[in-house]
């Protein structure tokens, strides 16, 4: 197994215990709602602290339910892992079309040196330079 390999598996393995192991231990069983967000979080401590607190600006548009908020969230995060993947693969094509580029630009200098090379051996031997006809 190759070294990238054994990465690849090591961080799939990780993301999958970090999935598991909140609902493996039980964790947020003594709340109302055990996954909730962190904006639900941090407006129940705020009630706590404050009663009578009143925000200072109120969301745009609101979902009419929690599903439809949950599905817009599950849109936004595609698009961005789809605009992220798209800048990747973008950046890993450009990579591999300049080393095919080096690879032919290196191998098209190495034909016309040995070209090059050649006539002029050709050139050299038919005007009777070099081989003591002089």
């Amino acid at each position: 197994m190759s070294r990238n390999a054994k990465i690849n598996s090591l961080l799939l393995l990780l993301v999958a215990a970090l999935a598991v192991i909140p609902l493996a231990f039980g964790l947020g069983d003594h709340k109302e709602e055990p996954f909730a967000g962190a904006d639900g979080e941090a407006e129940t401590a705020i009630t706590e602290i404050d009663p009578d607190y009143e925000p200072w600006f109120s969301p745009l548009y609101e979902p009419p339910s929690g599903e439809i908020e949950s599905a817009l969230f599950a849109i936004q995060a595609a698009i961005g892992a789809g605009v992220l993947a798209y800048y990747f693969g973008l950046r890993r094509g450009r990579r591999q079309g300049e080393a095919r580029a080096r690879e032919r630009a290196a191998g098209d200098a190495g034909a016309v040196n040995a070209v090059d090379t050649a006539g002029a051996g050709d050139a050299g031997a038919s005007a009777g330079v070099g081989d003591g006809r002089d």
